[in-house]
């Protein structure tokens, strides 16, 4: 059983957001071994919202952050499984509950070229070549609103 968890920076308490970050990093910078600036400054946006699902002991088993773009779009990132919790779909309930943040609004995001089929589930199409982000080879994709 897990929970659908919103939450704007202003609104999280300090454990939340140490195990949302510690999930972070231990997918994308210790798992992936891609060492990056992480904390990029953009998790504190007024406008950004962290969503996550949560299991039954409160502990973040699925995240991603949506990001106001100047341009308007909503920008989706950081989507990350925790490797216990994986295979179980919630990749794809956390981007269905992003885009429902944001109806009406084009959504971009640049995906590791590997997991494309998930945000092509989610109505995402290739916006661009591939390029290495890290090290790690991207595409952009967009979804328009």
């Amino acid at each position: 059983m897990t929970d659908l968890r919103v939450a704007a920076f202003a609104d999280l308490d300090t454990n939340t957001l140490y195990a949302l970050l510690k999930l972070r990093v231990d997918v994308f910078v210790v798992e992936q071994e891609c060492p990056y600036p992480e904390l990029d400054g953009r998790d504190t946006e007024p406008g950004t919202r962290h969503l996550w699902l949560a299991g039954q002991a409160g502990e973040p088993l699925a995240y991603l952050r949506v990001l106001d773009e100047p341009d308007g779009s909503a920008r989706i990132g950081r989507v990350c499984v925790s490797p216990d919790a994986r295979r179980a779909g919630h990749a794809g309930t956390l981007l269905a509950a992003a885009l429902a943040l944001h109806p009406g609004r084009d959504a971009v995001l640049d995906a590791q070229t590997y997991a494309t089929g998930v945000y092509e589930q989610a109505g995402f199409v290739v916006d661009g070549p591939e390029f290495l982000d890290d090290g790690i080879p991207h595409v952009p994709m967009r979804r328009h609103g």
